[in-house]
This record gives structure tokens, sequence and C-alpha cells, in this order.
């Protein structure tokens, strides 16, 4: 997971997932311009393993992550991976993914769980919690978040995303889920802190 090297920063290169734009507007009499880069609607899934009592979640690289914790000085060319090593960048996740096909998004969920966590999860299983924005102010996309509670036996592979997805599945406690939530410093995105508030006030407590 953490065998990375070679980082080197360039210039934006343009991606069918990301779209950098300015938008101008006049708000009350004001010319005022925002920037924007829009990206892809997405799906977020809480994955519940009743079996064992654990969350199941998702550990990988994220290059956004990374960066934000390179000064700006330093965010240029080759990283230095010694003064910054990769582990800055690895994230722990709910099973996440981009609406990328022209599909159901409770579709979309059920592949990404597939994918990512190994589970075969039938769509009648998929609870839908709700949908809510992302970043507003530079994104404005939006994430769908379901829920779902899988058996060992609905396991088919293993996990681990496909195409260049390097992913570690985690299967954790709760309990100790919330040791790592608790700490000072999270290196997971903010929908992580959502989606568990919501599991453990609307799931778990009915469970212990």
């Amino acid at each position: 997971m953490e065998n990375i090297s070679n980082i080197y920063l360039t210039d934006y290169i343009p991606t069918i997932y990301t779209t950098p734009c300015t938008m101008q507007y006049t708000q009350n009499g004001k010319t005022i311009e925002r920037g924007i880069f829009a990206e892809r609607n997405g799906v977020l899934i809480i994955v519940y393993n009743k079996t064992q009592n654990v969350l199941t979640l998702v550990k990988q690289f994220r290059a956004a992550a990374y960066l934000g914790c390179i000064p700006e000085q330093d965010r240029k060319g080759i990283i230095d991976t010694e003064k910054y090593p990769p582990k800055l960048g690895i994230t722990l996740e709910f099973c996440a993914g981009l609406e990328d096909k022209n599909v159901a998004t409770e579709q979309i969920a059920r592949e990404e769980i597939l994918e990512e966590c190994g589970y075969d999860v039938p769509l009648e299983k998929l609870e839908k919690v709700c949908t809510y924005k992302n970043l507003t102010e530079t994104t404005g996309a939006r994430t769908t978040m379901f829920y779902c509670e899988v058996t060992d036996d609905m396991r088919v592979s293993k996990g681990g995303g496909v195409d260049d997805e390097l992913i570690e599945v985690m299967e954790m406690p709760v309990e100790k889920v919330l040791e790592y939530a608790n700490a000072s410093n999270v290196n997971s995105p903010m929908n992580f802190m959502f989606g568990l508030q919501w599991f453990l006030y609307h799931k778990y407590k009915h469970k212990v």
C-alpha cells in the first residue's frame, strides 16, 4: 500500500471525471467570479458485516489528501518522499465511487461494493439513506448514501478495486472505528464522519 515512489506534480491534465471552470454572475448589482471544479456525482455505502460485527472499510492512497500535507513551497516537480512519506496520503473510508455509467444509482452502489469489498449484495438489500452535496463552494456534486448489511457467505471475492485502483479492505470492529474517529487527527473525508455518525445513531444503537 505504501510502496509509492516517483511522485511528481504537473499542471492540471484534463480527465473525463473533472472539469475546472469559472462562473461569473451578478448578485445585488455586484459582479462575482467563482472557481468551480466540477466533478461527477457519486455514491457512498456503509457496509456492516453482521456475521462478524464489523464495518467494512477501504484503505487507499489519495493524491489530494497527500498534497494537503505538503507546504505550498514544496508543491512543485519531484516530491521528496523522505520528507513527505506516502503514508500521509493513505485514508480510511467507506466504500464509494462515481456515477460513471448510465444505470440506476443503486446499481452503481451494488457494483462498487462488489469491486471494492468483494460482497455480492442484492439490490433489494440496499437501503437508501439520503442524498447530499459535497463541497458546495468548489464542486457542487452530490453523493447518494446507502446502507447494507452483509454476511460472510455473501463474499465472492477479496475485493480491492478494479483497473488501476489499489484498495485494501479493512474489516474493523465498531469500537475500533470509534477509537480511530475520536483521534485528534483523522485521515478520512468528511463523509466518513457523517456516515459513521448516521450508522451509530440509526443502526448500531439498536444492535447493542
